[in-house]
């Protein structure tokens, strides 16, 4: 297990769409755990594979209610909203504001392929759709309505 280097804005990887997960191996195993291991370093809510330069379609989320794991995520049910901040770990020194649902249902598989279903609200569903935002090639910015930067609170 190791951390790995996260991506900054306007390396190409963080604009791919990504493939889906068709093995479900050790390769897969040490992304996963790595990814885990970046985030914590990180201090972030959440990372994406393409963050890491790894264009499929997984993502980590550590938030409150727990650590997730998220393969081949897809959002099937969205209800309410929020507006709020947000940060990326691949924008460092940015946060905009953005509004997402306030809950969210998807369908997920874990490390070993199985079928999930999770439903989260607030904060988490806020992280889960910012991460399976960046399997679209989507950064936070795209849907801002606000950007500044952090030290002069532009």
């Amino acid at each position: 297990m190791s951390t790995r280097y996260v991506l900054q804005e306007g390396d190409p990887v963080l604009r791919r769409v990504c493939d889906p997960v068709k093995n479900f191996n050790g390769e897969l195993k040490k992304l996963l755990d790595d990814m885990r291991d970046t985030v914590r370093a990180e201090n972030g809510a959440g990372l994406a594979a393409p963050q890491i330069g790894v264009p499929v379609r997984a993502v980590v989320i550590d938030v409150e209610e727990g650590f997730f794991e998220l393969i081949n995520p897809r959002i099937v049910a969205v209800k309410g909203e929020q507006t709020g901040p947000e940060g990326c770990l691949s924008l460092k020194g940015k946060q905009g504001t953005v509004t997402r649902p306030m809950r969210v249902k998807a369908e997920y598989r874990d490390r070993d392929g199985r079928k999930h279903k999770l439903t989260c609200e607030g904060f988490f569903a806020r992280a889960v759709c910012h991460e399976l935002d960046h399997l679209d090639g989507v950064l936070y910015t795209d849907k801002a309505s606000e950007v500044y930067d952090l030290e002069d609170g532009q």
